[in-house]
């Protein structure tokens, strides 16, 4: 290990990552031997070295090819954004710097960092500012770091320290939701030990929309004992919400606890066209949204917002005799999260968040608003597709629906489309189950997506859609001959 190879260790990724950048706009989605190209990286362990560069080179020349062009604007496909400008160099500077942002002993600088973070987005969001905050590696971490207060809080109106004594004992805790609750919060249930089974869904409709009459009766039925509410601000398939101010309100007059995911949903609340969406996150007692979607930071970044945030060090608080104590004036953000190594990704929050303000994000987020709006218009005047659902946010839910194919062909010839777009390789968006029913679900989150854009998603899926209604109709006659 050479500390003189760093120069033309960094001149290198420096250099292709400029070429790749500049380039994004025109790349293929996903290439033809992306497979290959992945496949090329494997082999044993070598027992000498190459040195810095050669493993670099292999990376530069061989890497875009294996990899999905998700920073692109034409990358639709689950709700991922790109990297500002400014959040991309902080990240690479977070890297040089190596900052384990676990204590203000580790760094200052990324504690610091995070805190003003968390209070600026407190304000972006327009979250009360009593409440306190941690930064995660994404929505899931951030709904288990909410749902572990929950937890916490469930166990002392039994009178139990559940981190310290566990669930043994307890009756389970009663968990209610809508049908738009996602993977994510399911997963955090089943590790904090409550279980994914306990969660009690209750929708009235096939998409999953909430049905408050039953939900008032089931925490009626509990005569006062603590339930958990969770709320969901922006579900995957429509973009659509819970109401949140209903939650609310049933959580203040049963006693609940409210959380909401609010992964993207939360973004919402910039624009005063869409901020009707989110009413009511302000009265919940925790809150999450995702850093690596609308924000457009780099990979990997949730945040989690709590209005009792000084219960997490009661939680995930660590003693050792190296450690700095739980009562240190100064902040452990690592006893607020399960991790005790830490990422600095404070670097490129507060870097974006200081480069393009409150105006700069709420000016994306209605030009994204615009464009779902677009996209929809087209979708809606053209003969051979289907709006499948109505469009609150940035997501559009929608199938190919070709003259002449019945309902039951329908599934398998958009299954069929959604393959076909992917490999295809000009956009970049998979397909879901919406009421059943087989369909398109692209999100708009990305800053570099434009006009041009999303008329190219619809022109591709057309395209594709046409051929493949084509060779389905050639392979019917010939069957039937």
């Amino acid at each position: 290990m050479d500390p003189r190879e760093l120069d033309a260790a960094l001149d290198l990724i420096s250099a292709e990552a400029k070429r790749y950048l500049a380039g994004v706009a025109e790349r293929p989605l996903r290439a033809e031997n992306a497979d290959d190209a992945a496949d090329s990286f494997a082999g044993t362990l070598p027992e000498e070295g190459e040195g810095a560069l050669e493993p670099l080179r292999k990376l530069v020349e061989d890497g875009p090819d294996a990899s999905i062009t998700s920073a692109g604007g034409r990358f639709f496909h689950f709700v991922i954004g790109g990297a500002t400008p400014a959040g991309l160099a902080a990240d690479w500077f977070a890297s040089a710097l190596d900052q384990n942002a676990a204590s203000w002993v580790t760094s200052p600088l990324a504690t610091r960092l995070e805190l003003v973070t968390i209070d600026w987005l407190k304000d972006l969001f327009r979250l009360p500012q009593e409440w306190g905050g941690v930064l995660t590696t994404g929505a899931t971490m951030a709904n288990f770091v909410c749902l572990a207060a929950a937890r916490r809080w469930w166990g002392e109106r039994h009178g139990v320290d559940v981190d310290e004594q566990g669930l043994a004992g307890l009756p389970a805790p009663p968990v209610f939701s809508s049908g738009y609750l996602h993977s994510s919060s399911y997963k955090s249930l089943g590790m904090l030990g409550i279980g994914q089974e306990t969660v009690r869904i209750l929708s009235r409709d096939g998409a999953g929309r909430l049905d408050v009459p039953a939900l008032r009766d089931a925490l009626s039925s509990l005569d006062g004992a603590p339930a958990i509410l969770i709320g969901n601000a922006g579900e995957v398939n429509a973009g659509d919400f819970d109401p949140i101010a209903e939650l609310a309100e049933l959580a203040e007059a049963h006693g609940a606890w409210l959380h909401v995911d609010g992964a993207f949903g939360l973004f919402a609340r910039l624009s005063p066209r869409a901020s009707h969406l989110a009413e009511g996150v302000e009265r919940a007692h925790s809150a999450t949204a995702d850093g690596h979607k609308w924000l457009n930071v780099p990979h990997d970044c949730g945040f989690a917002f709590l209005r009792d945030a000084a219960s997490l060090s009661r939680i995930f608080g660590a003693t050792a005799a190296y450690l700095p104590g739980l009562d240190d004036p100064r902040p452990t953000l690592a006893y607020s999260t399960p991790e005790g190594s830490r990422r600095a990704r404070s670097f490129a929050t507060w870097a974006t968040l200081r480069a393009y303000g409150r105006r700069g994000y709420r000016e994306m987020v209605e030009g994204h608003l615009d464009l779902a709006q677009r996209l929809a218009g087209r979708i809606d005047q053209a003969p051979d597709l289907e709006r499948l659902a109505e469009v609150p946010l940035n997501i559009v839910c929608f199938r190919y629906r070709p003259e002449g194919v019945g309902e039951k062909e329908l599934d398998a010839l958009n299954a069929r489309l959604g393959e076909a777009v992917l490999a295809d390789g000009r956009v970049y968006v998979g397909t879901t189950r919406y009421e059943g029913r087989v369909a398109f679900r692209p999100a708009i989150v990305n800053w570099r997506t434009g006009p041009e854009d999303v008329d190219l998603l619809v022109d591709v899926v057309q395209e594709l859609g046409a051929q493949l209604a084509a060779q389905s109709r050639v392979e019917t006659a010939r069957s039937t001959a």
